[in-house]
């Protein structure tokens, strides 16, 4: 199993979420070794989003259960992870697509120059 380290955030977790961090480390390994049978791979940014996400799952069904013997909610901590992959992604799609304008623009300028 791989050796990844676990998240610095990981007793903000564990609090927020109502579990001991010795739980919450034994979780992170769960979520990666899945990550890893799931990726096939053991180090990258596949594997490393994947492993915080089943993280992120796993301690909200752990919070769960326990809340539901507390009956107390435990908050939901995976809407983040989502949100900030979310905005990730879109900033990567506005430099992708601000550099194909570019690109466009560049070709379209040659072309004339070419033609003329």
């Amino acid at each position: 199993m791989n050796n990844m380290q676990s998240p610095k955030i990981l007793p903000w977790i564990a609090k927020r979420a109502g579990i001991s961090e010795e739980l919450a480390l034994k979780l992170w390994r769960r979520a990666v070794g899945e990550a890893e049978t799931l990726t096939g791979q053991s180090s990258g940014a596949e594997f490393s989003g994947l492993a915080i996400e089943r993280f992120l799952a796993i301690v909200e069904d752990e919070a769960d259960t326990q809340s539901a013997a507390k009956l107390s909610p435990a908050p939901q901590l995976s809407w983040l992870w989502r949100h900030q992959t979310r905005m990730s992604l879109l900033s990567l799609m506005a430099a992708q697509n601000t550099y194909q304008f570019w690109q466009n623009t560049w070709n379209d300028m040659v072309g004339q120059k070419k033609a003329a």
